[in-house]
Order: C-alpha cells, then structure tokens, then sequence
C-alpha cells in the first residue's frame, strides 16, 4: 500500500509489495510524474490499480520497473464484507502497511474461488483429525462424539446454553467454580441451534465451531494472500489446520469461533472497512476474554496511522473504534454488577485459578519440570522459544501493526497468565499471525516439498490429537 504522497518532493513509499513466493519486499522510493517510464520505453499509465502494480512481476521487471506505482488503492473484494471498493474519504483510506492483493488474475476471480483450495485443503485436514480420533476412541472403548461434544469445557458452555448463567461448583476446599467465566457468544448459539434444528447444545456448538474454523480458515487464506499470495494464503490456512491441538477446532469449544471472527474484523481493518471491522471485534469480545487482544489491534493501529498520517480520522473510523469495546467490556461490566463488584470478572475468573501474573507461575512450572522431568522441562522451554522465534519472525516481516499488536497480546495473556498449564497451546490457537512466516517458508518451495510437508503436519496433528482428546484433554 502507498502512504500519502509528500506535497514538498512528490515522493512516494511502497512497502511490501511481494512477488509470487515472497512475503514483503524491500522498500522502494521513486518520482511520481507524467514522464515515468518503463526501461522497456513504453509510458506508464498515470494511474495503476493496486492489483496491476503487485500481480506476480518477474525480478528483472520488477527492478526495471522500480519507481512505478499505483496513485490510488485498488477495489478487493471480500466475500463476507462486502467489496472493498476504498473509503469514502482520505480519513478512512487502508492502512499504509497493507501491501494489495497480490495478483490481478487472482482478484478478477470471485473470492469463493480463490479460496476453494484452501478451505478444501484445511478441510481435509480436519477430516483426517476426526476419522483418527474415531479409530483411537472405539480402539480405547470411548466414544468421539462425548468427546467432541460433552466433555471439559463443552459441559460447562451447555449448560449455561439451556439454563442461561446462574450455575456454579462449590470444591471441596472451599473454592467456587461460576460459569460467568465463560463469554456468552457460543452459548447463545448453542442455545438457537439446539432449539431450531434437532441438536443438543453440544451437538450445536461443536456445528458452531466446524462452521466457524471454515470461515476462519477462509479470513486466513485471504490474509496470507494480502500479505505473501495466493500460495501462501493456502498454506497459512493449512497449517493452522495442522497444529498440535488443532483438533479443538471441531471441538464444542470457543477458540474456533473467535479466531474466525478476529481474523475477519483483522482483514476488514486492513481494508479500512471500520465500520465491520469494529462489529466484528464487539462480536469477538462476546466470545472470549482475549477479545481485547482485538479491540487493542484496532485501537493501536488507528492510532499509529493517525501519529503516521496526521489526517484527521473519519467517521467511519471512529464509528469502528467505538464500537469494537461494547462486547467485551459489556460482558466484564454484566459480570461486576451481578456478582456486586468492579473486579467482579476477575475475582471470577481467580476462583478458576486463573489470572495475570507475568508469566510467574509458568516459570515456576517450568523450573519444576528441568527438576524433576528434565526433559518435560527442556521441552517447554523449546515450545516457549519457538513461539517467540516466530514472533521476532513476524516482526522481521513487517507485518501490518494491527496483526503485531493481536497476535502480542493473544501471546502475552497465554503465556503470562496463571492457571492450567496444559491449557496453554490452546489458549495460542487463535494467534495465527505467527503461522505467516513458515507459511511464506512454505510458499517458496516446490508444491511436493510444501506438500509433504503440510501431510505430514497433518498426520502428525491427527495423531497426536486422538491421544490428547483420549488422555488428559484439553481442560
């Protein structure tokens, strides 16, 4: 994308405009003017598309052709947002980091196509996760469906579904267990689906959650495809299909759901479509407690553009930013005046075990693990080091500040934060940001090489998913 033109030089930025197989390139400075011309001698248009300047340009076109790019952005059509035909004033123009669509063949085509390999690959995937956990759980002499659907968090989501919330567990030590620590989004569903089709609320959310990692699978392709493709849109998407839990993404349970709805309120932000953008992020802050990891991407975005651009913002964009907060912090708010108190959703959420402590308690349990387990503990701190390999990854790319911010704070709350520990991958499923960098790895190479790779990612998740769900699962 370009940022605003400088009145004084007429100079222009253009960060991050890929080629077929690369995620961002370097940046380039030109002159804009009548007389800019091609090495080739032929004019340029005076005003390109978006999709004309970043279509797959071989190197040596690229580099002769330096200097040359798009006055205005270009349409992008988004198949659940509607076209993104630009803003209606410069105030809500997209972001400068966002690099445009990455092939004009590609954006000829309607989304549903593009997106067909990937959401048939990501699909698959999932399948595969589903028939090796029947195998395992009728070899073990449990049953695939109690564990998709009634087990763990599933229970707990149902019930507030048939009776609303109200309903708690007194421990033993004297603890107390509410079910006002879950949001309310997917209980609500559950609740329509149970009564309009013949589901139980379980039933139902787990339809939820297979029809939303479907969406969430099409967000990501289109997000990979902004940022490195239309291959590595693909394998982005497969990938997150492929992780170690990804089995809980046809699981009764929140996590597919709200990636599904921050992916699309992250890829209507980098359309400078606010006004979704900002519904979306309300949505998902009825889902989850790190949907203010969205609200915060949106909010820190807008600001850095405005520090960047000093255009005064329009109202699009202060409609989006106001309305992004209403979900989450409306349940938080609901929360404190039923249980009488400010804190109320943490005090809550305190009698889980759970709250923000800085990573304290994981250090702790780490250090407990190379004590005892040393190889539990070196295992840890080898996951805990990936994760932040792929951060410093992501910032190296430069990725657009609204993806940097979510995918910081959704790493911050998991990792920092006290309570189960086996829960922590899970809490990193909606963190997709940090897939970009292997998938644009992946897009580089040959399809067999990326092939056989996403296959054997895909076993491996398949397997190691029936285990978990047939074990200690995913609390």
């Amino acid at each position: 994308m370009l940022s605003h033109p400088r009145a004084a030089s007429g100079e222009w930025e253009a960060a991050g405009s890929p080629a077929a197989g690369a995620v961002f390139g370097p940046v380039h400075r030109g002159r804009v003017g009548a007389s800019v011309r091609e090495s080739s001698g032929r004019p340029a248009r005076p005003r390109h598309t978006e999709a004309q300047f970043t279509g797959h340009m071989s190197d040596t076109s690229r580099t002769s052709a330096e200097g040359l790019a798009p006055l205005v952005p270009g349409p992008v059509r988004c198949p659940i947002i509607g076209r993104m035909t630009g803003s209606a004033s410069p105030h809500d123009a997209p972001p400068a980091t966002d690099p445009g669509p990455p092939s004009p063949a590609d954006t000829g085509r309607p989304a549903w196509r593009r997106a067909a390999p990937a959401l048939l690959a990501y699909a698959g995937v999932r399948a595969l996760g589903l028939v090796v956990l029947a195998v395992w759980s009728a070899a073990a002499g449990k049953s695939a469906h109690q564990l998709l659907t009634a087990r763990w968090d599933s229970l707990w989501y149902a019930r507030v579904a048939e009776g609303w919330y109200g309903w708690s567990v007194r421990l033993p030590d004297g603890t107390v267990h509410s079910d006002m620590a879950f949001f309310p989004l997917l209980p609500a569903l559950e609740r329509a689906g149970s009564e309009l089709l013949p589901l139980s609320p379980g039933e139902a959310g787990a339809a939820a959650g297979w029809i939303a990692s479907l969406g969430a699978a099409w967000a990501l392709f289109l997000v990979g495809e902004r940022l490195g493709g239309r291959r590595a849109g693909i394998c982005l998407a497969v990938l997150w299909a492929a992780v170690p839990v990804g089995i809980v993404q046809s699981m009764a349970y929140s996590e597919a759901l709200f990636t599904a709805l921050a992916a699309w309120a992250l890829w209507a932000r980098m359309n400078g479509r606010w006004v979704w953008a900002g519904t979306l992020a309300a949505l998902s802050g009825l889902t989850r407690p790190v949907g203010a990891a969205v609200v915060a991407a949106l909010w820190i975005s807008a600001l850095w553009e405005w520090r960047r651009t000093r255009n005064r913002p329009g109202w699009r964009t202060v409609a989006g930013l106001l309305l992004a907060p209403l979900g989450w912090f409306g349940y938080v708010a609901w929360v404190g005046v039923r249980t009488g108190s400010v804190t109320g959703y943490l005090d809550v959420q305190g009698q889980w075990g759970n709250g923000f402590d800085g990573g304290w308690a994981f250090a702790g349990f780490i250090w407990q693990n190379l004590t005892g387990s040393v190889i539990g503990g070196l295992g840890l701190l080898a996951g805990v080091a990936l994760v932040i390999w792929l951060c410093v990854l992501c910032v190296r790319q430069r990725q657009p500040a609204e993806l940097l911010v979510y995918m910081g704070v959704v790493v911050v709350l998991a990792l920092c934060a006290k309570g189960y520990f086996g829960s922590k991958p899970r809490l990193l499923l909606p963190a997709f940001p940090l897939l970009l960098p292997p998938a644009a790895a992946l897009a580089r190479r040959s399809p067999l090489r990326a092939g056989i790779v996403l296959g054997a990612l895909a076993v491996a998740s398949a397997v190691y998913g029936a285990w978990w769900l047939n074990g200690s699962g995913p609390p």
